[in-house]
């Protein structure tokens, strides 16, 4: 796993993921803000399996 992902892009999953992890504690509380798992897992390792097979890369100078 090389990573394929920018700070930028790791930045927002981080955030987008926090939101909706927190929104099972707090606002409509169901479960379906644990989704926000995925993203904020992919923010940490900095390496997303969709921009895999799509060919993407946010990382700027890297290759993935």
């Amino acid at each position: 796993m090389t990573v394929n992902m920018g700070n930028i892009d790791r930045g927002a999953r981080a955030v987008i993921g926090v939101v909706l992890i927190l929104l099972v504690f707090m606002g409509p509380q169901t479960p379906w803000g644990w989704i926000g798992i995925i993203p904020l897992a992919t923010a940490l390792v900095g390496w997303c399996p969709l921009y895999s097979l799509l060919g993407m890369n946010t990382c700027g100078g890297q290759r993935a």
